[in-house]
């Protein structure tokens, strides 16, 4: 028998069980289609991750606050913790300027207060920066400027409106030189950033620029900093310029034993690795999972095959009776096993496809930094995949259908 006959009569037979046939291809299509879903959204998710770390300079060293013997680090642990990590100060900034590969440092502090204009009221996060974060990260402006060090070394009341900030109050009128009020003082507007959108659920847009030591010293009445950022000359030192930041900090702060630092020092690419593993780890766990489903799918694959069988078995008796040979027999059962899982699998692809872009608008519309991409590798192995699936499950009951006794099978009539 030609293969394309095999092909042909396989279609046939299934065509004989619309309905099976296709909640199969549509039970099969789901779990496919989570594949495509994943990987993609995998992929998404890495380009954000990339294209958020891409504001900072690749020179860039991140210092942060850290649970000493825990490991954990930023402020949010700390206050889930009940731990406050007050040891980071803005004289250690000026140190690590100091070192001869380090050119440009700022640090950073956070509150949240109500800022007015007119008779609006707006309740924003305020990121206290130093001033030569503008040489660091990769900032752009609507309007005006970023405050300079002269500026945050005399604590001026000046400010950077986020986008949003910026359109709440002030609307299409131009924002830099007025004023706007805190707790009852007021701070002049001197720049306004380009729309940036959100990133990992923060709007980026609706927070507000000052000087880190005019947050402290006016509004939050402290004397510690959350992090600092450096950037460093010669990138092909970063590794031994971190190293000499920790010994310098260690010393600073009195620690002996590492395990015992109130600090970590990361480069971008540390962060951006750590990430990516992250989300690489997340994905292939995802995939596994739906995998194992799509293995049970193909449990069901083999009990409709036997029911197959069961149904068929006068046919298969018949088609003996008149020389058919067994491998032929074996071959029809397999192809449609494998022609449910195939077509499946193309479903499954399609709406995998058709999701993801849906996705990707869901998350452009939000303002995530998302990208769509569906891999050819992806494509292939969710097919490929759903393909093997209908061979190695179809395997045991097409052998027992090729090993039937025709005798026997016409009985069955």
């Amino acid at each position: 028998m030609l293969f394309k006959d095999k092909i042909q009569l396989s279609y046939l037979a299934l065509m004989r069980q619309k309905l099976r046939s296709v909640l199969t291809i549509v039970a099969l299509g789901i779990g496919i289609a989570s594949v495509v879903i994943i990987l993609s959204a995998g992929s998404g998710l890495e380009s954000m991750i990339v294209g958020e770390l891409d504001i900072y300079n690749p020179n860039a060293l991140n210092i942060e606050v850290r649970i000493p013997g825990k490991g954990e680090t930023g402020s949010a642990t700390g206050m889930v913790s009940g731990i406050t990590i007050t040891t980071l100060k803005n004289s250690d900034t000026k140190e690590i300027e100091k070192h001869s590969n380090i050119d440009s440092t700022y640090d950073y502090v956070t509150g949240q207060e109500v800022i007015k204009y007119g008779g609006e009221n707006k309740t924003v996060i305020l990121f206290g920066y130093g001033a030569n974060a503008v040489k660091v990260e990769k900032m752009e402006f609507l309007e005006g400027r970023f405050y300079d060090n002269s500026e945050e070394d005399s604590l001026s009341q000046v400010l950077v409106l986020g986008y949003a900030v910026k359109e709440d109050l002030f609307g299409e009128d131009t924002a830099v030189g007025k004023n706007v009020y805190m707790r009852g003082k007021s701070y002049k507007v001197v720049g306004v950033m380009a729309e940036r959108g959100a990133s990992f659920g923060f709007d980026y847009d609706s927070i507000v620029y000052i000087p880190t030591r005019t947050l402290q010293k006016r509004l939050l009445g402290t004397d510690y900093v959350m992090g600092i950022m450096g950037r460093v000359i010669d990138i092909s030192r970063i590794d031994q310029t971190k190293e000499d930041v920790e010994y310098l900090l260690r010393d600073r702060h009195d620690i002996t034993d590492p395990d015992k630092d109130d600090f970590q020092v990361t480069t971008m690419d540390e962060i951006r690795g750590m990430l990516e593993t992250i989300v690489g780890g997340i994905t292939l766990l995802l995939v596994a999972l739906v995998c194992i489903s799509l293995l049970v799918g193909g449990v069901g694959i083999t009990n409709i095959m036997y029911v197959t069988v069961a149904e068929r078995t006068f046919e298969i008796g018949l088609r003996k009776a008149v020389g058919a040979k067994s491998k032929d027999i074996m071959w029809q059962f397999l192809f449609e096993a494998m022609i449910l899982t195939f077509t499946g699998g193309v479903v499954g692809t399609i709406l995998g496809i058709l999701i993801s872009y849906g996705v990707y608008l869901g998350a452009v519309a939000y303002g995530l930094n998302w990208s769509f991409s569906v891999s050819l590798f992806s494509i292939i192995l969710a097919i490929g995949f759903s393909t093997f699936v209908g061979l190695f499950f179809g395997i045991y009951p097409a052998r027992k259908a090729s090993n039937l006794d025709p005798i026997t099978a016409l009985r069955k009539e």
